[in-house]
């Protein structure tokens, strides 16, 4: 339902004004044209005037509770030559009756009929036609809000449900690797287990908090580098490049873990080697820019293919958040696959 323009005290003072100056008008015209006195101008003015009035917002307020479609505007129509036509009835019996001491004025009266018709018309059809189109601008306006409201509600459920998605994805490869260190590892074992603790603890603080600064978002990768160290013993390695400008810039939480879990994927999970996974972060044109490198086996890992759920997660966590599809791209450069995030400056 749209609110009535007779709400906002801008109109009502404009909506008075005008109304009051056509009561002036109306008197002057009476009085110099029609040589009626002052007494019969301003009585005839202000009384056909007031009616007048509360016809129109009869009208008004019709309109608020109930809008005729485009097909139905011949009903508005005749609305307002039935409320003009009752309009012209009560003046032409009132009137007569409040200055029936003025031989010359019921002559006066019966001889303007059609005119007062024809303004009284115009002046309703005219209020009827602004409050058509302010109840119509008003509820676009209220239909664009609610269609911005649900589909922020639809983005914020879906980088919710992303976020949730992340972490069985995750727990699951640790909880597989700590079976598997049980029986060979246990002292290891006890230790993962202590760590992924600690990691979804922090998934749980986070989760209230959509951005972070970098240097929050690295020391809770660290939680989840350490986890990974544990599965992979000396095979790991990572080399974190950062300086104070970037340590201080903005990202969506727990972003880059999915990056680094997809690097760790395909330098480790494929190979029998070691593995460096090298993440750097630089400050370019106000945007942060991290990359992440691993090495992989061409004939064993596809990466160019890419990426399973964790990039594809991430690629449209950002298209929600920024509605660009050009911050998340991959390259290969002989042996080394690398992962380019770009991160614009938080508003």
């Amino acid at each position: 339902m749209s609110s009535s323009p007779l709400k906002d005290n801008k109109f009502r003072i404009a909506f008075a004004i005008g109304w009051l100056v056509l009561i002036i008008m109306q008197a002057g015209v009476l009085h110099y044209w029609f040589e009626l006195s002052w007494i019969e101008a301003i009585t005839d003015s202000a009384l056909s005037n007031l009616f007048l009035l509360l016809a129109c917002l009869l009208v008004i307020n019709t309109l608020r509770y109930y809008m005729p479609r485009r097909e139905k505007y011949l009903h508005v129509i005749f609305w307002c030559l039935l409320l003009t036509g009752l309009w012209l009835t009560l003046n032409n019996w009132l009137l007569p009756l409040v200055l029936q001491r003025s031989a010359g004025y019921a002559l006066f009266m019966d001889q303007s009929l059609a005119v007062r018709f024809c303004f009284a018309f115009v002046v309703m059809g005219s209020n009827t036609l602004i409050s058509i189109l302010w109840y119509n601008w008003e509820e676009q306006k209220e239909q664009k809000q609610r269609k911005t409201d649900t589909e922020q509600l639809s983005k914020e459920a879906e980088l919710f449900k992303l976020r949730q998605q992340l972490q069985p994805h995750f727990l699951f490869n640790s909880l597989n690797s700590i079976n598997a260190l049980i029986g060979t590892r246990p002292q290891e074992a006890r230790k993962m287990v202590q760590q992924l603790s600690d990691f979804l603890r922090g998934t749980l603080k986070k989760e209230e908090h959509q951005w972070v600064s970098l240097q929050e978002e690295l020391q809770y990768l660290q939680l989840y580098l350490d986890i990974e160290k544990v599965r992979f013993a000396n095979r790991l390695t990572t080399v974190i490049r950062s300086d104070e400008i970037t340590q201080q810039m903005k990202l969506p939480a727990l972003l880059l873990q999915p990056i680094v879990e997809n690097a760790i994927k395909f330098g480790l999970y494929d190979t029998t080697g070691d593995a460096i996974i090298r993440i750097t972060a630089n400050a370019e044109e106000n945007n942060l820019v991290m990359r992440v490198e691993n090495p992989f086996d061409a004939e064993t890992a596809s990466p160019q293919k890419g990426t399973g759920f964790g990039l594809s997660s991430v690629q449209r966590r950002l298209y929600l958040l920024f509605a660009r599809n050009d911050l998340l791209s991959t390259e290969i450069k002989e042996n080394i696959f690398i992962t380019t995030v770009k991160i614009p400056p938080h508003e």
